[in-house]
């Protein structure tokens, strides 16, 4: 028997045995059905954008920090949180501000997941998803949510012998390869970006363009000769007046790429004003659903384990302080709560997964959103990879 339903049946006793409702976490009095539990188990469940654990500075250091730098600091006790969410393969789309930062932060993740081959595993094949979920292992990729970090074409092959398997093309503003949406002129996909998009596509690296502005991201997916990512993103035909949000043209042209595109839980990208609930966020899901069908339908929380959008505890960086940061659109219900209600905690691929049922998704569809069809993508994407 696996391991949640396991949990399910000691925990919910004879009670969730005669409802088919199961409680699983002991600190909280939600409870899931059999058919949830089910679909989560059968299939890996990848998560296009986790940043595994924002630092919470009122920790001295952040646990993060120490885990990073200290690899044995974390113990099966922390892993078992991740087990536990039912998210098979977080990836982490970080960032980096140069070359230099940009072999730091893989230096570290790699240190850090081969320091626990029992427990992690890196992604880097789509058989690799399928072998996280298979043996039990917390699958990390490694991605980045910005490409300044590339030189010239020839650090696409750098990096991606470092493990890493998805770049977004630019961040919110402008870097050598385009635009991002918080720039004041869209200048689209530049000749130096076509060179990097190129070179990504020859070696097997996944596109994203999650942040690009609307031009930018037209370009890159006129320029496609593979499939391309929206790794965390939304609907503008029901948020209008966020930019950051794709239009119902891009997620055409994205799907006719054969790629995929997961829905972002920030709230401040589901809905334009409070409240905003899981149900908010199931309308974007439907909404791409009916545009394109299931296929580019995936998961990219832009979260991380626990449901922070952003580092906590004072200390962090702050987003707002981006220049035209007001194109978002931010609003939260209480001070820094940026999550969907409802998807803001660990548990949230089980709320997610009983939204899904709600609506009406069959099993193969969500096991399909859940992962089946971003590991279709990666497969598609990556086969250069496979022997790497």
């Amino acid at each position: 028997m696996s391991r949640l339903s396991r949990r399910a049946l000691l925990s919910g006793a004879a009670a969730g045995v005669l409802s088919n409702r199961f409680r699983l976490f002991a600190q909280s009095p939600s409870e899931y059905s059999a058919r949830a539990i089910g679909l989560i188990e059968a299939c890996p469940v990848v998560d296009l954008l986790n940043q595994f654990l924002f630092p919470d500075f009122a920790e001295k250091p952040p646990k993060i920090e120490r885990w990073l730098n200290a690899p044995e600091a974390f113990t099966s006790k922390d892993a078992e949180a991740y087990f536990s969410s039912g998210i098979n393969v977080f990836c982490l789309g970080d960032g980096a501000s140069d070359y230099e930062s940009g072999l730091r932060f893989f230096a570290q993740w790699n240190g850090f997941i081969a320091a626990h081959p029992d427990l992690m595993l890196r992604i880097t094949s789509a058989a690799d998803v399928e072998r996280a979920h298979r043996t039990r292992r917390i699958g990390v990729m490694l991605t980045f949510q910005d490409s300044t970090h590339f030189r010239a074409p020839r650090d696409v092959d750098e990096f991606f012998v470092l493990g890493q398997r998805i770049s977004q093309l630019t961040y919110n503003t402008n870097n050598r390869i385009g635009s991002g949406f918080l720039e004041r002129r869209d200048g689209g996909l530049s000749v130096f970006g076509e060179s990097i998009m190129k070179r990504m596509e020859e070696i097997g690296m996944a596109v994203d363009v999650s942040h690009c502005a609307d031009q930018t991201t037209l370009d890159a997916l006129e320029a496609a000769k593979k499939p391309v990512l929206f790794t965390h993103a939304t609907c503008r035909a029901l948020i209008p007046n966020l930019m950051r949000a794709k239009t119902d043209d891009a997620i055409r042209r994205m799907a006719k790429t054969g790629g995929i595109m997961g829905i972002d839980f920030i709230r401040f990208m589901v809905r334009d004003r409070e409240p905003v609930t899981i149900e908010n966020a199931l309308d974007h899901f439907d909404y791409v659903c009916k545009l394109v069908g299931v296929d580019p339908l995936a998961i990219g929380s832009d979260l991380d384990l626990v449901g922070n959008g952003n580092a906590v505890g004072g200390c962090g960086s702050n987003p707002a302080s981006q220049p035209n940061f007001e194109r978002y659109g931010y609003h939260v219900d209480r001070p820094d709560h940026v999550a969907v209600t409802g998807l803001d905690h660990s548990r949230r691929i089980f709320e997610l997964t009983e939204g899904l049922i709600r609506r009406g998704y069959s099993d193969s569809d969500i096991r399909a959103i859940l992962g089946g069809n971003a590991i279709r993508v990666f497969g598609a994407i990556w086969p250069s990879a496979m022997g790497r």
